[in-house]
């Protein structure tokens, strides 16, 4: 087990987006647990909740990029992955960050995913987060690379040789899935670090991870409802690219706004409830656009697997579905404060302190 210079181990204990990860990953298993009711997930459900296959992306289901990388076919499966996301991803998380963790992981997820696809010519079905663990695998060689980690190079000799070893031997292994999340997670991770340090240039304070995290959450949540209803290839037609740019011409926006908050006094704790109100703001908009779906479904009485844990709160929000949209607006609000008492609380108690701090890390660390 490597120690790096600062005499912590190499693995070291999950970190709150791993522990997130891990728990998604553990729940939409024990999902399709219960609707098999056998250790080994039969291909069909795993198809009705996301595996990926041939003509997935030909018929426009992007969503199971994704959704493949949380479905697992047996407990063994699930069990491997997850220790490999414990052993590594907390190192990662712990040097990067929960956001750039999350990004890299994604990234790696869906690269994965599409050269899987490209590598499987014929039919076929494929589940797992082995693409995104590959992919932290990728962005630790690129720290290592960048001399931004202390490991030795024996760490991913025998790590790499032993995904490429399973990867060729066992038959049921998506070797194309691997290799693809590996190249993203170290492209991904090279690219954030050039990133980190052109914002060296252009922002003035270093952002805290909840800014980070929520302002990709506003602008993603705003993004989406923007392009709700249109066909992805639309976005590439005329009236498609002013949409992107207003997008990118906001997220820069939102971004800049969030750097002067953060320069100036009790402007983390502005910056807090600023969060709070656009998180509740976006339940309100985003569950006024689902209206009409949220109440074909309580007619239907078609509801996803995970709805059947609460019947009592199910029935109370079909039956009052605009208090009920009210009320989870004011939760994400109290949620928002609550995650970030201890933020809010500096920012409050801030007398000038908060802003030459976060401005002096943005000089001291360059890059990642």
């Amino acid at each position: 087990m490597a120690i790096g210079r600062d005499g912590r181990r190499f693995f070291e204990v999950p970190h709150a987006a791993v522990y997130l990860l891990i728990t998604a990953n553990i729940v939409a298993y024990a999902v399709c647990l219960r609707q098999s009711g056998t250790e080994a997930i039969p291909g069909e459900l795993l198809f009705r909740y996301g595996a990926m296959y041939g003509a997935a992306i030909e018929r426009g289901e992007y969503w199971r990029l994704v959704a493949a990388g949380f479905l697992h076919a047996n407990l063994f499966h699930l069990a491997t992955n997850m220790i490999c996301l414990a052993l590594w991803g907390g190192h990662l998380e712990r040097r990067v960050g929960s956001f750039y963790f999350i990004v890299i992981y994604v990234c790696a997820l869906i690269a994965g995913a599409l050269v899987g696809r490209l590598t499987h010519p014929g039919p076929y079905l494929s589940v797992g987060a082995s693409g995104a663990i590959s992919g932290i695998l990728g962005a630790l060689l690129c720290l290592w690379i960048l001399g931004k980690i202390d490991v030795t190079a024996s760490f991913f000799v025998i790590n790499i040789g032993l995904n490429v070893a399973l990867a060729y031997s066992v038959r049921n292994i998506d070797w194309g899935a691997h290799f693809g999340g590996f190249a993203a997670g170290l492209i991904s991770c090279a690219l954030i670090d050039l990133l980190e340090k052109a914002n060296a240039l252009v922002l003035r304070c270093k952002f805290p991870e909840f800014v980070k995290i929520n302002a990709f959450i506003v602008v993603g949540g705003v993004a989406l409802l923007l392009g709700s209803g249109r066909p992805i290839t639309s976005l590439f037609g005329a009236g498609g690219w002013w949409l992107l740019a207003a997008c990118l011409a906001a997220c820069l926006l939102v971004i800049k706004l969030c750097d002067l908050l953060l320069s100036i006094k009790h402007g983390l704790a502005v910056i807090v409830v600023a969060f709070a109100v656009a998180n509740g703001a976006l339940v309100l908009v985003a569950g006024g656009a689902s209206a009409s779906g949220v109440r074909s479904v309580c007619a239907s009485r078609n509801f996803p697997p995970l709805v059947e844990i609460g019947n009592a709160l199910r029935d109370a929000a079909c039956a009052s579905p605009s208090l009920t949209l009210v009320i989870a607006a004011a939760a994400a609000c109290a949620l928002t404060i609550l995650a970030c008492s201890q933020e809010l609380d500096r920012g409050i108690r801030d007398v000038g302190f908060v802003g030459v701090t976060l401005r002096a890390e943005r000089k001291r660390r360059r890059g990642i």
